[in-house]
């Protein structure tokens, strides 16, 4: 099986790369460096500098799929490519409407003229909004609360929409909270989530704000879902086994909740020493709790999360 990975050069992408030549696939990549980084690129795969949301990425695609430079023509896709700032998105809704959607109908635009017919979609657990209960199913109400978590919904509709326009075989896998690293470097560069916010910020002699201390949770902040970005790519391998015959979405997560004291304790247990903290206002929006319910990757797959909260902050350390 030869996969075009979209976004391979990013944070996650380049463990889902890593992860599927270990699993014996041939790899290409499709990335167009806004973000990426080249270096984390694994030698002998080729990357093909393209932005997959220009008006010229279908054709573009199209000679990627047909010639990727790595085994024969593209089996699979992988599709990670997309802006991912929540804060972004609400200030520039109609870049991020073009950038995700846009980008996406490209890729399966390319992917129909090639006859491509198995595609593994990075969507987002930003598509349950704020969720009414603490443990998300894959059928809890999809009430997103951003247009970033817009963006990966109706990414998820046209990739519904392409199985049943053309016999599309799909899987969707809504991500929660990914961190850490394989090594150093494929560490995740942006601070958008907790764990490089935190560590940005003490390296800078700042201390970690808290956002809230009275949370109806057991001490009073909130508690989410943190999944290794190294379980995260082996996922992808599993989805890519099993796309076509089991469910069309996926939650990726550890089934496990960890407050944000938990993870700055990690975090200092990690350094070996404390991280500096102080309490802030509540944030607006901000569920007290929000784990993913795997049942389903497990019983169809049989994947779990095999990397915990000390290995998630040992490594982003």
């Amino acid at each position: 099986m030869t996969v075009l990975v979209t976004g391979g050069a990013g944070y996650i992408g380049a463990h889902v790369v890593r992860a599927l030549v270990a699993a014996g696939r041939d790899v290409a990549i499709a990335d167009d460096l806004s973000t990426g980084i080249a270096e984390r690129i694994p030698g002998g795969v080729p990357l093909h500098v393209v932005d997959v949301a220009s008006e010229a990425a279908t054709e573009s695609l199209i000679d990627i799929m047909r010639n990727p430079g790595s085994g024969g023509q593209v089996d699979a896709v992988v599709h990670l490519a997309a802006r991912k700032q929540v804060g972004e998105s609400v200030a520039e809704p109609e870049f991020y409407y073009s950038q995700n959607v846009g980008g996406l109908a490209n890729v399966l635009a390319a992917m129909r003229e090639v006859g491509v017919e198995r595609l593994v979609f990075s969507s987002s657990a930003a598509v349950y909004g704020e969720p009414d209960t603490s443990s998300v199913t894959e059928q809890s109400p999809t009430v997103p609360m951003s247009p970033y978590g817009e963006t990966k919904l109706v990414g998820e509709w046209l990739v519904r929409d392409a199985g049943r326009a053309w016999g599309l075989q799909h899987v969707s896998l809504r991500y929660f909270n990914v961190a850490g690293s394989a090594s150093p470097e494929l560490r995740d560069t942006f601070e958008l989530n907790l764990i490089p916010i935190a560590l940005g910020r003490v390296a800078r002699g700042l201390t970690v704000q808290i956002y809230g201390d009275d949370y109806p949770t057991a001490d009073g902040t909130c508690v989410r879902d943190y999944v290794h970005v190294v379980d995260l790519a082996d996922a992808h391998v599993a989805a890519l086994q099993h796309v076509g015959t089991g469910p069309t979405v996926v939650n990726i997560g550890t089934g496990k909740g960890s407050s944000v004291r938990e993870v700055l304790a990690a975090l200092g247990a990690a350094r070996g020493t404390e991280l500096p903290s102080e309490v802030v206002a509540r944030r607006a929006g901000d569920p007290a709790e929000y784990v993913a319910d795997v049942t389903l990757a497990a019983q169809q797959w049989n994947w779990h999360a095999k990397h915990d909260l000390a290995d998630i902050a040992a490594s982003a350390v």
